[in-house]
């Protein structure tokens, strides 16, 4: 006979006797105990601990199997009852488990909480099949989805979510809009105004094709990029120069160096980069022979351009306000501010580009370019070059009388 009290197992022999139950309980034979004489204890010298070492094994079995009164009967006896459990085996008793629900969960995170509880069921050895699960506040139980992974990633037809609401009818609220098409109307709007532009540049092209030579040689656009200096940037200082003529010919584009410390170069904007305008760059030159350049250009001529104060501002020249064809203060480029109207506001170069010549500058997400952008002013004047010079030629004429009738 064997003491139990005196009984020391090792870590490898629970661990058999655990796997064993395990499988026991898998199979459905509860009624069997594991029996400590099919183990042999490995030491007799942990008789100090052997008490507390019985204890935990106790715990550690299921409460069915171990019986405190005939212990000494069921150890004399496990060899025949294990032979007669085994012709005679009993099914299992199935239980079925109740799993609640919280109502305040999403579809998605009530497919995951189903998922979770079979998970934890057949860690337990149980059957999903034993499982229900319950909505919160509701007696209905919920359909159970299917445990192949596999398949639970597909939705079942007869699925509901977990509010108990067919989800085809959710599906109705959140469904995506429909796309919309342009009307008919529209299309043969925008095509009719493009026609129009079309034709309108088109016999604009054939007016300044016609212009004396010595006509067109009066007009020069130029375009100034800047980059900060000072505390936060916010001065600004003269990078980069651009002038072309009236066929949009290059007259000068060159990088300013500045002589100051430059705190914010504006590369998004300007396009200037800091080896563009470093000292040891030989292709930029300094303010004075920029300043000096562009003044010998615009001697004698009409100097067009957008927001043109800005950029003599930036090269330190001044300019007959006579001879000066700034887009921005065209006053049929302007735009009213306020419900009412009120005072005319200047628009973007980009803006007035895209409505009177149908083409894109300075789009978003690149830098500016000197040189397209004083392209871009002259041809913009071009348009309404004819009425802008009919009536400046006809106030300059009303002010010459005036001063003469005094």
């Amino acid at each position: 006979m064997i003491n139990m009290a005196n009984v020391f197992y090792t870590k490898k022999t629970k661990s058999q006797m655990r796997m064993r139950r395990r499988k026991q309980a898998k199979a459905g034979d509860g009624d069997e105990i594991v029996s400590s004489s099919d183990y042999a204890p490995t030491s007799t010298s942990a008789a100090n601990d052997s008490s507390r070492k019985s204890m935990q094994f106790n715990r550690k079995r299921p409460a069915d199997q171990i019986s405190h009164g005939n212990q000494q009967d069921l150890l004399n006896g496990e060899q025949s009852s294990s032979g007669a459990n085994k012709k005679t085996k009993q099914p299992p008793i199935t239980t079925t488990t109740t799993i609640v629900i919280p109502a305040n969960l999403t579809a998605k995170e009530a497919k995951k909480y189903r998922k979770d509880a079979r998970r934890k069921a057949r860690m337990k050895g149980q059957s999903e099949d034993t499982i229900n699960f319950v909505l919160e506040g509701q007696k209905e139980a919920v359909p159970s989805e299917p445990s192949n992974d596999r398949e639970g990633r597909g939705t079942r037809k007869n699925d509901t979510n977990h509010d108990g609401n067919n989800p085809k009818q959710d599906n109705k609220t959140t469904a995506k809009p429909k796309q919309s098409f342009p009307r008919i109307n529209d299309l043969l709007s925008q095509h009719a105004a493009h026609q129009k532009l079309v034709d309108k540049l088109s016999k604009q092209k054939s007016i300044n094709d016609s212009l004396p030579t010595n006509e067109k040689q009066k007009y020069i656009a130029i375009d100034c990029e800047m980059v900060g200096i000072g505390i936060d940037g916010k001065k600004s200082a003269l990078a980069r120069v651009s002038a072309v003529d009236y066929e949009g010919n290059i007259l000068l584009d060159t990088h300013v160096r500045v002589p100051e410390r430059v705190t914010d170069f504006r590369t998004h904007v300007s396009g200037v980069r800091p080896k563009d305008i470093a000292p040891m760059n030989t292709n930029a030159v300094d303010h004075e022979s920029a300043r000096t350049t562009v003044g010998k250009l615009l001697h004698n001529k009409i100097l067009v351009g957008h927001a043109l104060t800005n950029d003599l501002s930036a090269l330190m020249l001044s300019h007959p306000r006579k001879d000066m064809r700034d887009t921005a203060r065209y006053k049929p480029f302007m735009r009213p501010s306020g419900r009412s109207g009120g005072k005319l506001r200047p628009r973007k170069l980009r803006d007035l580009v895209y409505e009177q010549l149908g083409t894109k500058i300075q789009e978003e997400g690149k830098a500016h370019d000197s040189v397209d952008d004083a392209r871009a002013s002259m041809e913009l004047f071009k348009v309404v070059r004819a009425k802008w010079e009919k009536e400046l030629s006809s106030s300059l004429g009303g002010k010459k009388r005036k001063k003469v009738g005094g």
